[in-house]
C-alpha cells in the first residue's frame, strides 16, 4: 500500500499539487487522470522517489517492492536484454551479482564461504532459480524473439526497447507498479497482452494513460488531479466520465426532484454493474461499484472543448474512387499497392497499416500533397476535404498570435468572428495572444482542429488527430466524429476512437490491401481477416 499525506508540490508561485492525502491499497489499478500540465507524470515521479515533493511524504508498506517504467530510453544500452529485465528486481540483481563475483575471488575464505551461503538463502527464497526463465518468458510474450535476449539494448529499435523496459518493470511480480504511458509504442496485440496481464496482477498499479480503452480494461479506480488535489473515484474511466456527466446534467437541472435524480443515478450504477461482469477484473469491479453510493458521484469540474463540423453542402453519390493506387519508398520497396476502391456516402474509414509511413503517405496523396507512383484516384465533384495532418510543423513556422495565424484559413477576418472558434477549443482572454510558434503539441493539434471547423467541408481527413491531446479533447473530438454524418478517412492509436467510429476498415500493406465492413473490434478478431494479413505480410507479424 502507498500512503500519502499532506503532499504539495510548488513551483515558485505556481502549486501543482496543495495537502495531497490518499491512499492506494493492494488489489486495486488506479487510473490517473487530469488536463495537461495537472501534474499525473509529475504525481508518479514523486511516488518512484525521482523527484522530491515541496512539503509532506509518502510511505510504502514495509518489505513492499516498488517497479517503475523506466522512460529513459538509453539507461540500460550497454546490458543485455535478459539481464536489463532481471535488473527490474534490484534486490534480486545486487544479489546474483554479488554471489557471482565472490564465486570467482582467487582467494576464496571462509568468511566468503559464510557470506556466499547467505546469499544463496536469499537467492532460493526470491526463487532467484527461475529468474532467468521468467524474464525470458516475459519477453517472448512481448514479442521480443528469443534470439534477441542476449543482445545488447542499444542494438535493439525504439520500439523494440520500450518492449523490453516494459519487461522489466513487471519482472517479479512488485508489490506497487507505476506506469506512465505504458502503451505508446505498442501494437495492439501486445497492448491486449499487457490488458490481460494486469487485470490478473493482484497488487498496486498506478497507471497514467491517454489510452480509454486501456483505463477502461484495467482500472478499479480513477484518481482525478484538479485543483491540486487528488480525488478517488470507484470504476474505470468510461464510469467516471458518464457518471460525472450525468451529475453535471443533472446539477444544471433546478426542476428535477432530489428522489428522482437519485433514482436516476441509481438506476445508472446497477447498468454499469452489470456491464463489469464482461471484464477481467469482474469480480473486484463489480463488488467497488455496488458498494457505491450516489453522494459519491460529483459533476466534472473539466472544460471539454467544443469541436463541431458543419458542411456547407451535402455529399453527392460519387465520393472518392481510386484504380491501381501504388507508392514506393525512398527504397523502392512498396509502401502500399494495388489499392483499387471505391468510398461510399457516410463511410467512416479508418486506415491501419503496420508501417504508419505508408498511412500518412497515403493521405498526403488524396490531398494532393505528393503523387502516386502507380494508378489514378478521383474526389467526387460535390466533395471538399478537410485535412489534419500528423506533422503540422510547416503550419507553425511564422510569429502570428493566435487570431492571426488562425485568420489566414478564413475568408471572414472579423475577429470576433475568429475568436469563436478559438473560443470553442479553450483558447480564451489572453491566451489569444500568444504567439504560434511557441505553442506545444496539444495545443498546435486544437489550433489545426479549429482551421479544419473553419472550412465547412464534407469530407475529412485525419492522421493521427489524438496525438498530444489530452483526454478531454479526445473525448471531445471522439463524440463530433461520432455525430458525424459525412466521410471522413482517418487513423489513430486509440482503440475506443476507431471502433465507436469507423464503419469500415481498410488495412495497407507492402503486398495489397484489406477492405472489411465491420467495426474495428470485429476486425481484429474476424480469423479470415487474421489469415488475410499473415498471408499479406509474408512472415511478419500482422499487428497494426
Amino acid at each position: 500500500m502507498i500512503s500519502v499525506a499532506n503532499l504539495s508540490l510548488r513551483y515558485g508561485k505556481r502549486v501543482l499539487f496543495e495537502e495531497v492525502n490518499v491512499k492506494f491499497t493492494p488489489g486495486n489499478c488506479y487510473g490517473v487522470i487530469g488536463a495537461n500540465g495537472a501534474g499525473k507524470t509529475t504525481f508518479l515521479k514523486i511516488l518512484s522517489g525521482e523527484i522530491d515533493a515541496t512539503t509532506g511524504s509518502f510511505s510504502l508498506s514495509p518489505g513492499e517492492r516498488m517497479s517503475v517504467l523506466k522512460q529513459n530510453h538509453f539507461e540500460f544500452d550497454e546490458f543485455p536484454v535478459l539481464q536489463t529485465v532481471i535488473m527490474g528486481n534490484r534486490k534480486l540483481w545486487d544479489i546474483m551479482q554479488e554471489k557471482d563475483a565472490i564465486y570467482l575471488k582467487p582467494d576464496f575464505s571462509d568468511e566468503d564461504g559464510h557470506r556466499a551461503a547467505d546469499l544463496e538463502g536469499q537467492f532460493a527464497d526470491m526463487e532467484g532459480w527461475n529468474a532467468e526463465s521468467d524474464a525470458a518468458n516475459l519477453l517472448s510474450d512481448l514479442g521480443i524473439k528469443e534470439g534477441q535476449h542476449q543482445v545488447l539494448l542499444k542494438d535493439l529499435n525504439g520500439k523494440e526497447k520500450v518492449r523490453v523496459l516494459l519487461a522489466q518493470a513487471l519482472f517479479g511480480n512488485p508489490d506497487v507498479l507505476l506506469l506512465d504511458e505504458p502503451t505508446n509504442d505498442l501494437d495492439v496485440e501486445t497492448i491486449t497482452w499487457l490488458e490481460n496481464f494486469l487485470a490478473d496482477f493482484q497488487n498496486t498499479v498506478i497507471v497514467v494513460s491517454h489510452d480509454r480503452h486501456f483505463l477502461d480494461a484495467v482500472c478499479t479506480h480513477i484518481a482525478d488531479i484538479d485543483f491540486g488535489k487528488i480525488q478517488l473515484y470507484t470504476g474505470n474511466y468510461t464510469f467516471w466520465y458518464e457518471s460525472s456527466q450525468l451529475a453535471l446534467r443533472q446539477k444544471g437541472d433546478q426542476n428535477k426532484k432530489v428522489e428522482d435524480k437519485r433514482k436516476e443515478l441509481q438506476e445508472f450504477i446497477e447498468r454499469f454493474s452489470a456491464n463489469a461482469s464482461k471484464s477481467r477484473q469482474a469480480t473486484s469491479r463489480k463488488k467497488l461499484l455496488e458498494k457505491l453510493v450516489v453522494d459519491d458521484i460529483k459533476p466534472s469540474t473539466r472544460k471539454y472543448p467544443g469541436i463541431i463540423f458543419r458542411p456547407d453542402r451535402e455529399c453527392g453519390d460519387q465520393i472518392l474512387r481510386m484504380e491501381g493506387l501504388g507508392k514506393k519508398n525512398s527504397d523502392g520497396n512498396y509502401l502500399f499497392k494495388d489499392l483499387s476502391l471505391a468510398l461510399d456516402k457516410g463511410d467512416k474509414v479508418a486506415i491501419l497499416s503496420r508501417d504508419h509511413t505508408a498511412i500518412s503517405t497515403f493521405f498526403e496523396i488524396l490531398i494532393g500533397n505528393e503523387k502516386a507512383d502507380e494508378g489514378e484516384f478521383v474526389w467526387g465533384q460535390t466533395i471538399t476535404t478537410s485535412y489534419l495532418p500528423n506533422d503540422n510543423s510547416n503550419y507553425f513556422n511564422g510569429d502570428y498570435n493566435l487570431i492571426d495565424w488562425l485568420r489566414q484559413y478564413s475568408t471572414e477576418k472579423d475577429e470576433t468572428y475568429i475568436r469563436g472558434f478559438l473560443g470553442k477549443m479553450l483558447f480564451s482572454g489572453e491566451e489569444v495572444f500568444k504567439l504560434s510558434n511557441v505553442l506545444s503539441g496539444g495545443e498546435k493539434v486544437r489550433c489545426m482542429t479549429s482551421r479544419m471547423m473553419l472550412t465547412n467541408a464534407n469530407c475529412l481527413v485525419l492522421d493521427e488527430p489524438t496525438n498530444h491531446l489530452d483526454l478531454e479533447s479526445i473525448t471531445a473530438f471522439n463524440n463530433a466524429l461520432s455525430d458525424w454524418k459525412h466521410n471522413a478517412l482517418f487513423t489513430s492509436h486509440d482503440h475506443t476512437f476507431v471502433q465507436s467510429i469507423a464503419n469500415r476498415i481498410i488495412e495497407l500493406t507492402p503486398n495489397g490491401f484489406i477492405d472489411k465492413r465491420m467495426t474495428y473490434d470485429e476486425y481484429l478478431e474476424d480469423e479470415r481477416v487474421k489469415e488475410q494479413r499473415l498471408q499479406l505480410y509474408g512472415n511478419l507479424t500482422a499487428s497494426k
